[in-house]
């Protein structure tokens, strides 16, 4: 496989930008590579600089549920583009979106528009502090919410009761007001409620973990976070970022049937455009400015390009709901495809999946925590990435994360797939 330009153009990305790039992952050091630099892209492919193609499972990591330059949805925004890409004011399409939200998602009952998924996270914890006068929220480790100050921690030594930064540059008072407790771990939460009595302003967690790989909730535990939220007048968030409108069009709280008091969405609803939405009931949602103190806003929010690829793609996704039967059939197959390779090549795996999302971890062990997915074998994925690439499939730079199932991928993608995940 030639990338001799891909190779050129990262040295230049190197003198510009730290690492040559804008997210770390993109810089594939956890698979012992340099990136690959993408010319374009057209439903289930992706076609580097080089000219090399490959069938893609990272799908901008979520967003592509309809693949690459779905046609309509590039009709849609070419033509709003004539009219202006952003005015810093409201917009009917605004409102057109809003609409479409709360009709897939009940709990949304008042929504605002950010730009991505973090400043929905961010925005979704400030308004929950607001509403509650309560400065500590609870996350879980492994649960990634974006890169804002308060969200980047880890467990300290004392995980349940400590908390320290995870990044340079984020001031230890920050952490200290965010309590880390084990995903699928009762207890942990428990404590942590039991210890800081009326002090707990939020609970935030990826419905399905999507940032460690992809770990599914064990039975009861959604409904065990529901219950002790309420109990303690501690606003629940929901995080779909991922998985809002990829799970069902209702999202993961559809899917497992709890109702969250705030949710943030990014990824999908903005069409593949930066974009994202968070909100919830009126009453919390209502203390957000101008008609409350809790301050939040953003030049960007709600532009009329990102709500025009918002709405033909949730339009899309609404009329069209058997796009999820299929995404989910061809994840299963997959699943089964990595299953066929631990047996007949007598190695450590273990897959999870859940509607379009999967992830194949090089462990032996069941993963159902942050602990179980760092049991993985990151040499071993790195070596299977390469293969996989080699194969002409793009999959994740990284064993924690999700591999991603669009419709636009048919069936001799997905024959080709599981031929290169057995080879």
């Amino acid at each position: 496989m030639n990338i001799a330009k891909s190779e050129e153009l990262y040295k230049v990305a190197l003198d510009l930008m730290p690492g040559g790039v804008n997210s770390p992952v993109r810089a594939f050091g956890s698979v012992g590579r340099n990136p690959l630099f993408i010319d374009h892209a057209k439903g289930s492919r992706i076609f580097d600089v080089d000219g090399n193609e490959f069938i893609d499972y990272v799908c901008s990591w979520g967003p592509g549920i309809l693949g690459h330059a779905h046609p309509e949805v590039i009709e849609a925004v070419q033509k709003a583009c004539v009219d202006g890409l952003t005015f810093g004011a409201p917009t009917r399409k605004e409102s057109e979106l809003a609409a479409m939200i709360r009709d897939c998602v009940p709990s949304m009952e008042l929504m605002r528009m950010v730009s991505s998924g973090t400043e929905a996270t961010m925005s979704a914890i400030r308004a929950a502090r607001g509403y509650t006068k309560r400065d500590k929220i609870i996350k879980f480790k492994g649960c990634y919410h974006g890169h804002s100050d308060g969200l980047l921690v880890q467990a300290g030594s004392a995980a349940l009761t400590q908390s320290v930064p995870d990044s340079a540059g984020v001031p230890a008072s920050f952490a200290q007001q965010t309590l880390v407790a084990l995903y699928n771990d009762k207890d942990s939460v428990r404590e942590l409620f039991e210890n800081n009595k009326d002090q707990i302003a939020a609970l935030i967690v990826e419905p399905v973990a999507a940032n460690m790989g992809v770990v599914l909730p064990e039975e009861g535990f959604l409904e065990f976070l529901r219950e002790i939220t309420a109990e303690n007048g501690t606003v629940l968030i929901f995080d779909e970022v991922i998985t809002g409108f990829r799970l069902s069009v209702g999202g993961a709280q559809a899917w497992y049937n709890i109702d969250p008091d705030l949710t943030t969405f990014g990824k999908i609803v903005g069409g593949g455009m930066p974009m994202a939405v968070y909100g919830g009931k009126k009453e919390i949602m209502k203390n957000v400015a101008p008609t409350g103190k809790v301050y939040q806003a953003g030049t960007l929010s709600g532009n009329p390009i990102a709500t025009t690829a918002g709405i033909k793609t949730l339009q899309l996704l609404m009329d069209h709901p058997e796009v999820y039967t299929k995404i989910e059939a061809n994840a299963k197959k997959l699943a089964e495809a990595f299953k066929m390779r631990a047996q007949q090549k007598n190695i450590p795996l273990h897959v999870n999946q859940v509607g379009s999302l999967l992830c194949a971890f090089h462990t032996a062990e069941n993963v159902k925590d942050y602990t179980g997915a760092l049991s993985s074998d990151t040499a071993a994925y790195a070596s299977y990435f390469g293969d996989m690439l080699e194969s002409g499939i793009y999959v994740a730079p990284s064993q924690f994360e999700a591999m991603f199932v669009s419709g636009a991928h048919s069936d001799e993608d997905i024959a080709r797939t599981i031929e290169a995940i057995l080879k």
